[in-house]
């Protein structure tokens, strides 16, 4: 009797887990559709499946939910990126991260692409739980980037990645921003021109 009423808990706490990371898999999505203030409740819980009052048995409020939604939506960008790196030799690292990066797929697939640039102009206006989700993120990436240096460790292998990552997101946002494909192709070429010779 006592293993049975085990078993049923383990079972129900392991279909509450499966539920919470739908939830935060839709709401790492729409945060970078919609922005931040564009992710209602009751539009994440719908598209999720579930009811709008369920949303308090997996979340204190919508600020954790952003928060989380925000952390996985830089662990899918990081990973992202370091697939790239990790499928070229390492003198071909930096390229192909910004290639990937400055791509024109990836100007198209904002919900599933870097949430720096779909939701960076918002970040600093959100709760401190998810600015230093943010924060985090913008290290690692810098790390990173820096990584991919043949003088990985100086001083000038850092500031690079500094402006490096700055670029790649300041690109991306502006590409993504106006509506002359034109000028979205131009920006990302001209950004490429210019941080290329880091790469090599």
């Amino acid at each position: 009797m006592i293993v049975m009423r085990k078993s049923v808990s383990n079972a129900r706490a392991a279909a509450k887990d499966a539920t919470h990371e739908r939830i935060v898999s839709v709401a790492a999505r729409a945060i970078r559709r919609s922005g931040y203030d564009g992710t209602g409740v009751a539009d994440i819980m719908k598209e999720a499946g579930l009811t709008h009052g369920a949303f308090y048995s997996h979340f204190a409020s919508r600020e954790a939910m952003l928060a989380e939604a925000a952390s996985r939506a830089c662990a899918e960008s990081a990973t992202a990126a370091a697939d790239v790196v990790a499928q070229v030799p390492p003198g071909a690292a930096l390229a192909a991260m910004l290639g990937a990066y400055l791509s024109q797929a990836h100007v198209e697939n904002a919900e599933l692409g870097c949430p720096l640039a779909a939701l960076g102009s918002e970040t600093a206006r959100q709760a401190p739980e998810v600015r230093r989700v943010v924060t985090r993120h913008i290290k690692e990436m810098i790390d990173l980037v820096a990584r991919q240096s043949p003088d990985w460790g100086r001083p000038g292998a850092h500031e690079r990645a500094l402006v490096t990552l700055s670029t790649m997101v300041g690109t991306l946002l502006l590409a993504r921003a106006v509506d002359d494909p034109g000028l979205s192709d131009s920006l990302r070429g001209a950004a490429l021109k210019h941080l290329l010779p880091a790469a090599h």
